[in-house]
């Protein structure tokens, strides 16, 4: 079973109880790096350019190894230092977010990404996902199979937009 841990962040005052659609609900997989926040910014940008959209920031975080289970004093430690970590990778982009008045929630998972993302996707009602790519050449797409966000574009109930990375890298 995958861990779930969310909260919530309105940066400006609009709240998102009534059923009608005001916004576009993005959900946004986010790591901390630089490309993460590239990511970030193009998002911001399509914002800038009309789009009425709210964010719901995510890290899936690895599960737990059966050793660290088994020697851990304390299951709900293993299960904090995992949230902790993940809400660290998500301030950079939370940043970004409010800085620009944006509004968007967090959520913090654990397991397989792309089961952890889908059970996002249906959790917060999103419409749509936006994400990086990383270009896999033909021999590490052979031995690593699919990437995430090819299986995510496979298995989206939603549309999925991927972001390439800077032409710089």
């Amino acid at each position: 079973e995958n861990g779930l841990w969310r909260r919530i962040y309105c940066a400006t005052s609009y709240c998102f109880h009534s059923k009608r659609i005001d916004f576009m609900k993005i959900l946004l997989p986010v790591d901390g790096t630089d490309l993460s926040l590239h990511e970030t910014r193009f998002a911001l940008q399509l914002v800038r350019e009309g789009l009425k959209a709210s964010f719901v920031l995510v890290n899936v975080q690895e599960q737990a190894t059966f050793y660290e289970i088994v020697t851990a004093q304390d299951p709900a430690l293993i299960e904090n230092a995992a949230y902790e970590a993940g809400e660290d990778l998500i301030a950079p982009s939370a940043r970004l977010l409010t800085e620009a008045g944006v509004p968007f929630e967090t959520a913090v998972a654990s397991g397989e990404p792309v089961n952890a993302l889908l059970e996002l996707i249906e959790l917060h009602h999103c419409d749509m996902v936006l994400m990086g790519s990383r270009a896999l050449g033909p021999w590490r797409r052979l031995i690593e199979g699919a990437s995430t966000s090819r299986k995510l574009i496979d298995e989206s109930p939603v549309p999925v937009l991927l972001v390439k990375p800077p032409q710089d890298r």
